[in-house]
C-alpha cells in the first residue's frame, strides 16, 4: 500500500510538469539550459531565506509560543518576496542573454521569445519548489507508518501531492504574467503576482483544515491560467483550434518571437 501511495502522490504532484517538459522542452537544448538556470535561481534564494530564517531563530527566544509563530509567517513572506526578486533578477538577466544571443545569430528574430523563456523558466521555478515541498513527505509515504493511526488526517500524502501541483503550475502562470508585466512595464501586474503568491503560501497555515487551503489555492491557480493564458497571447478561437486538433501552429510549436 505504501508504495501505491508513493507513486501515486508523486505522478499527482509532478505528472502535468513532467508532461509539459517532455512536450515542450525537452528537445530543445536551449530551452533546457534556461529551466535548469532558473531553478538554479530558485534554489538561491531558498538559500538566502533560510540563513536569514536559522539566524532569526538562533536570536529569538526559543521557549516563546508566540514568537516562534511570528518567526514562521516572517519566514514565509520573507521567502516569497526573495522568490520573486530572484524572478526579477532572472527576467532581467534572460534579457541581456536574450540581446548576447541575437548579436551571435545570424537570424534578426531572436532565438527564443521572451514569453517562451516566460514559460520555461517559470517551470523551472516550479519544479525546484515542488521538489523541496514534497519529497520529504514522499519519503515518509513509502512507510513503514499508517497514516491517521493517532486520529490524524488521512488525506494528508494526497492532499499535500495536490498543493504541490498547484505550486508547480502557478508557478510557470505567475512566471508568464511576471514578465510580460516586465515587458510592458505593468507594475500593477507584478504586485498581484507577488500578492498571489504570497495569498498562496500563507494559505498552508489552514493545514490540517485542507479544504481551507486547497479550495482557494485552485481557485487562484484557475485565475492565473486564464490571465496567462490571455497574456501570452491566447483567444477561445485558438483554444477550441487546440481542443479539437486542427491548429497546427499553437503554443510553443511555431511561436513567433517578440
Amino acid at each position: 500500500m505504501t508504495a501505491a501511495v508513493f507513486f501515486g502522490c508523486t505522478f499527482i504532484a509532478f505528472g502535468p510538469a513532467i508532461a509539459l517538459f517532455l512536450f515542450t522542452i525537452a528537445r530543445e537544448p536551449l530551452r533546457v539550459i534556461f529551466l535548469i538556470a532558473g531553478a538554479f535561481f530558485w534554489l538561491v534564494s531558498l538559500l538566502l531565506s533560510s540563513l536569514v530564517w536559522f539566524i532569526s531563530v538562533q536570536i529569538s527566544n526559543k521557549d516563546s509560543a508566540a514568537q516562534q509563530k511570528g518567526l514562521l509567517i516572517f519566514g514565509v513572506v520573507l521567502s516569497v518576496l526573495l522568490q520573486e526578486t530572484f524572478r526579477f533578477g532572472y527576467y532581467r538577466l534572460l534579457k541581456k542573454a536574450n540581446e548576447g544571443l541575437l548579436t551571435l545569430s545570424q537570424e534578426e528574430t531572436m532565438p527564443i521569445s521572451i514569453r517562451q523563456l516566460a514559460y520555461v523558466s517559470g517551470l523551472g521555478f516550479g519544479f525546484m519548489s515542488g521538489a523541496f515541498s514534497v519529497v520529504n513527505i514522499l519519503a515518509d509515504s513509502a512507510g513503514p507508518g499508517t497514516v491517521g493511526i493517532h486520529g490524524d488526517s488521512q488525506h494528508y500524502f494526497l492532499s499535500s501531492a495536490f498543493m504541490t501541483m498547484a505550486i508547480i503550475l502557478l508557478h510557470m502562470f505567475w512566471g508568464v504574467v511576471f514578465f510580460d508585466a516586465c515587458e510592458r512595464q505593468l507594475w500593477w501586474a507584478v504586485v498581484a503576482v507577488v500578492l498571489s503568491h504570497l495569498l498562496v503560501s500563507c494559505l498552508t497555515f489552514q493545514n490540517p483544515e485542507y479544504v481551507s487551503s486547497l479550495v482557494p489555492t485552485y481557485v487562484n491557480l484557475l485565475l492565473m491560467a486564464v490571465w496567462a493564458f490571455y497574456t501570452a497571447g491566447g483567444s477561445l478561437r485558438n483554444l477550441k483550434l487546440c481542443l479539437t486538433c486542427k491548429d497546427k501552429d499553437f503554443l510553443l510549436a511555431n511561436h513567433r518571437p517578440r
